[in-house]
């Protein structure tokens, strides 16, 4: 196998793709029953939903179970700089020649019947992790929850709801109603659901849903709690209370993600390895990242550079939140966004905390918002805002000027993943 083989069965996918997306579970459904169901054959799976804080929650729940010794598969999206990325078999990411053996039997099997890039691929996941022994299948949810092809699971182990807010709206809906609506189709009867913090509208949607379906909810702030003290992590639920350092991963919106990893672990009657290994050992790619090293940090070497890729209000204002903690320093945006994503409503939290913006547009992305209309809508919320062609001209502009500065590469998990492939 060459280290192009995943890569062109990828792309021969794409033309698979339907000419509109009608989210559905039918073809879904109809490629694992071609497979021979390798979904009722996984490890015991928790399924994660949300809109933000997904993948951090499954970073820390992943990290948990490890450090108590268990083996986890792990599927997430989209990925950064390799496809690889988003399959984990017992920890470990999937081979080149792995992946190109279960691409390849999916797109045989389902012949040219049209089917998404999300829904192919996740049914490549499922059979891969079905094929490999290991104790938890870790599932996040792609898009919404109900009608996602994570949704193929009859009895999870557990589900997770992690904070919904506003993202996607012309799939899930206009309201937050709708929307939690739509990521509490996760729930199973009788499969309790860890909640995360949520908007009374959100809420009160999970609720409805879990009594309608009959699944216990575990909810934070009724039967786990959070918080930090004194520079620690405080967890309290029925079963005692819990000092831990704060989680490794950084900004305070961690916390609430802690508490879900840790709410879950509680439940599935961890001890105190798994509870530790959670907080103190999650990493997570593009969530308030430090670069230290490669071309970016080398070409820059006094500035300050960190990398997320949050993209929507929430995640703007937990970025701000998070900014606003570090100790002072000249704080530079270098940022790209998608067409699809709120760029005002991102940003809006970020002007009280930045002291300019350099737009960019997002290399090979044809959804890009152009770098001219990003620097435009942080022109209105406040943000003196230019543009520039890339982001290692941005940084060398920026670096110039004010060579002591704190600097942000933000706005996309597509950017990220650009920044990450081009930092080596």
């Amino acid at each position: 196998m060459t280290a192009q083989s995943s890569d062109v069965i990828l792309e021969r996918m794409m033309a698979l793709h339907p000419k509109i997306i009608d989210l559905t579970l039918d073809r879904v459904w109809t490629l694992l029953d071609a497979l021979g169901s390798p979904q009722n054959d996984l490890p015991p799976v928790i399924h994660i939903a949300g809109t933000n804080g997904k993948g951090s929650t499954q970073a820390m729940l992943r990290a948990g179970l490890e450090g108590a010794g268990k083996t986890v598969h792990a599927y997430t999206s989209p990925h950064l700089a390799r496809f690889h990325e988003r399959i984990r078999l017992a920890g470990e990411l999937i081979s080149e020649d792995a992946l190109t053996a279960v691409l390849d039997e999916c797109y045989a099997a389902n012949g040219d019947a049209p089917i998404t890039y999300f829904e192919i691929t996740t049914c490549a996941a499922l059979l891969a992790m079905a094929r490999t022994p290991a104790d938890y299948t870790l599932l996040e949810v792609g898009l919404g929850g109900r009608l996602d092809a994570t949704n193929v699971i009859a009895k999870p182990a557990l589900t997770i709801i992690t904070p919904v807010s506003m993202d996607h709206e012309q799939f899930l809906g206009d309201t937050l109603t709708k929307i939690a609506g739509e990521k509490a189709g996760i729930l199973k009867r009788g499969v309790p659901c860890i909640v995360g913090p949520q908007a009374e509208e959100a809420e009160t949607a999970i609720e409805a849903r879990a009594q309608a379906v009959g699944a216990p909810l575990l909810s934070h702030g009724q039967h786990w709690h959070v918080h930090s003290e004194h520079g620690w992590l405080v967890y309290q639920d029925d079963t005692g209370l819990l000092d831990l350092p704060l989680p490794n991963l950084p900004g305070a919106h961690q916390l609430q993600n802690a508490g879900a990893a840790l709410a879950a672990l509680r439940h599935l009657g961890f001890g105190e390895d798994a509870i530790e290994a959670a907080v103190t050992r999650a990493e997570w790619p593009a969530r308030m990242q430090r670069l230290r090293h490669g071309p970016l940090v080398e070409a820059a070497p006094q500035v300050e550079l960190w990398l997320d890729g949050g993209h929507n209000p929430a995640a703007g204002q937990a970025l701000a939140a998070h900014l606003a903690t570090l100790p002072a320093r000249p704080t530079h945006l270098i940022c790209g966004m998608l067409k699809t994503k709120d760029a005002s409503g991102y940003m809006a939290p970020l002007a009280t905390v930045t002291d300019s913006l350099t737009a960019v547009s997002i290399p090979g992305e044809a959804a890009t918002l152009p770098a001219e209309d990003t620097a435009a809508m942080a022109e209105k919320v406040g943000i003196t805002a230019r543009t520039a062609d890339s982001v290692g001209a941005a940084l060398d502009d920026i670096a110039q000027k004010d060579p002591q500065a704190r600097v942000l590469i933000c706005g996309s998990l597509y950017l990220a993943g650009a920044v990450l492939r081009e930092n080596g």
